[in-house]
């Protein structure tokens, strides 16, 4: 039986803005496990990045509960069990490439030369190794972001949540990247979960589904 990561139970997710109340997410109760392949679809405003950012621990339920049954408390989720790509690059732009993809693990108390051989090989596996000494401001947008999938998969995390990863390229770029990313999961028990307006990337993977005004539908 595969590994639960994670167990969400009636999740409910209130913004209060200004006089209006926000409800993102609307008694949401679904769960993912090892090697699972999610896509989550619907349009925008749909609470998909809340979703996502409630899965990975970066954002807390108005109501209900989140477990990460097999990856431990919420504290210690990040960097090493969960790696998040988002849709704008998110590099730190006085490091270069290898710099920003080494930061996760450093921040584990890596050594500096075992840190600089993973992000050599992870950056090797999305095709970057001739860039891995270029600042962020000498990169295209597809190399940036593919500069940043490495980062996220530097620490062999046991789940990537991606959010619109891929929402920023144009269409063939944007099918490279996800050509390397799912090469990158093939040896491993890694889960991933995407956030996409892109169809033809959703229809890819194994479980789509489907969020609309914080309500999710299921469908295999």
């Amino acid at each position: 039986m595969d590994k639960k990561l994670i167990e969400m139970h009636r999740v409910r997710r209130i913004y209060s803005k200004g006089k209006s109340v926000v409800e993102a997410l609307k008694s949401v109760s679904c769960e993912v496990k090892a090697r699972d392949r999610i896509a989550i679809v619907g349009p925008s405003g749909s609470g998909k990045s809340t979703l996502l950012y409630c899965m990975g621990g970066l954002d807390d339920p108005t109501e209900g509960s989140i477990t990460w049954p097999s990856l431990g408390v919420k504290n210690e989720l990040r960097p090493n069990k969960i790696g998040f790509i988002f849709q704008m690059v998110s590099l730190i732009a006085s490091l270069t490439a290898v710099e920003n993809v080494e930061l996760p693990l450093l921040l584990l108390n890596k050594n500096q030369s075992e840190a600089r051989m993973a992000a050599y090989s992870a950056l090797e596996a999305m095709e970057l190794e001739s860039i891995a000494e270029k600042l962020p401001e000498e990169l295209s947008g597809g190399q940036a972001q593919r500069v940043a999938v490495a980062r996220a998969f530097s620490t062999h995390p046991k789940l990537i949540l991606a959010d619109e990863p891929t929402g920023q390229l144009d269409h063939p770029t944007a099918q490279h990247l996800f050509d390397l990313l799912l090469e990158s999961l093939k040896k491993t028990d890694t889960a991933l979960v995407i956030a996409t307006h892109d169809l033809a990337i959703a229809e890819r993977m194994n479980i789509i589904w489907r969020l609309e005004y914080g309500n999710l539908e299921v469908e295999e």
